[in-house]
């Protein structure tokens, strides 16, 4: 009789790590679980990790896109295309804004962005513009958090007052990720998958830190869909077997069923404040019954979230009757 266990792989391996740019191998995959794995990885990776960008900005004397600016070598089309290069490291939830005001004759680089504490440019050698005469060039951009592209007319709350330009926004911290699958021995057989991915990102996280964040994305998003899966055969089972008990207990299983939905509702229906929301949010925790499954430690590990986010989560649970794991 042929072996029905389908065997687990190996732990995720280096095998080159240089600044931006990792190669990583899963040694031992069940036949098919190469592609299945590395496809799914590659599509979190591209789509579902933080970054920071410019989403607006202003140009001191400059109305609108199609402009030209004088004493300044590149029109603003050509800047805004190459500060959606500059990629910023952003330690808060909060939005921020940062200037850049230089005096011309001088070549501009994205080291002349005068950033808060909260801000870190990365690629300050990046060649932004260049100022021919004795003309002063001032722009004030906002910085944000998001995840992969946003277009400017998705993240554009309002109608802007005239002079702010709205960008399209590049979240993404990665800059590039690729997979390779491979047959490898597993004991007698030749079938097994060896899963190689090689990720570069932008800086702003490690290689290494990008893959795990993914990995763990995965597990949550399969972890919610087994709990409802279980929870929903467990209240078909305890409907068909106590059916025919007293109006008493039909009345308790109406209330089970009551709970079952108050785990599903979304955060963003409850008065959560926008920091703690949006650090929910940003770990894919998106339910009540997503909150509730996680212990106070883990809820003080993601970004953003205090004690002060705590009390506020369990305020919020009590009034459902629910408390932390």
């Amino acid at each position: 009789m042929s072996d029905l266990n389908i065997i687990l792989p190996s732990k995720l391996s280096i095998v080159k790590e240089e600044g931006t740019k990792g190669v990583y191998e899963i040694d031992g995959l069940y036949p098919g679980y190469g592609h299945t794995l590395g496809n799914s990885l590659r599509r979190i990776i591209l789509s579902s990790l933080t970054g920071a960008a410019i989403t607006s900005l202003k140009i001191d004397g400059v109305d609108h896109e199609f402009s030209v600016i004088d004493g300044v070598k590149e029109d603003v089309i050509t800047i805004l295309l190459r500060l959606k290069q500059v990629r910023f490291r952003l330690n808060t939830d909060e939005p921020q804004t940062v200037k850049l005001e230089v005096k011309g004759p001088k070549q501009i680089t994205a080291s002349d962005i005068k950033v808060t504490g909260q801000v870190e440019v990365l690629n300050g050698d990046l060649y932004i513009a260049e100022v021919t005469g004795k003309n002063a060039l001032s722009i004030e951009m906002t910085i944000e958090k998001g995840l992969g592209f946003v277009s400017k007319e998705m993240h554009q709350k309002s109608k802007n007052e005239v002079g702010v330009i709205s960008l399209d926004a590049i979240f993404t911290p990665i800059r590039r990720v690729s997979y390779e699958v491979e047959n490898m021995r597993v004991g007698d057989k030749t079938n097994h998958n060896r899963l190689r991915m090689t990720i570069e990102t932008d800086g702003t996280l490690t290689p290494r830190e990008a893959l795990e964040r993914a990995i763990t994305i995965m597990v949550e998003q399969l972890q919610a869909i087994v709990g409802f899966t279980i929870s929903h055969r467990t209240v078909e089972k305890e409907v068909e077997k106590e059916d025919h008990k007293a109006k008493k207990e039909d009345k308790g299983k109406e209330e089970s069923n009551e709970f079952t939905d108050i785990l599903k509702t979304r955060i963003d229906t409850l008065d959560l404040s926008t920091r703690t929301l949006n650090a929910l949010t940003g770990a894919n925790i998106r339910t009540i019954g997503g909150v509730a499954r996680k212990k106070k430690e883990d809820l003080l590990e993601i970004e953003g979230i205090g004690d002060k986010g705590i009390q506020e989560i369990k305020k919020i649970l009590g009034g459902y009757g629910i408390t932390l794991k």
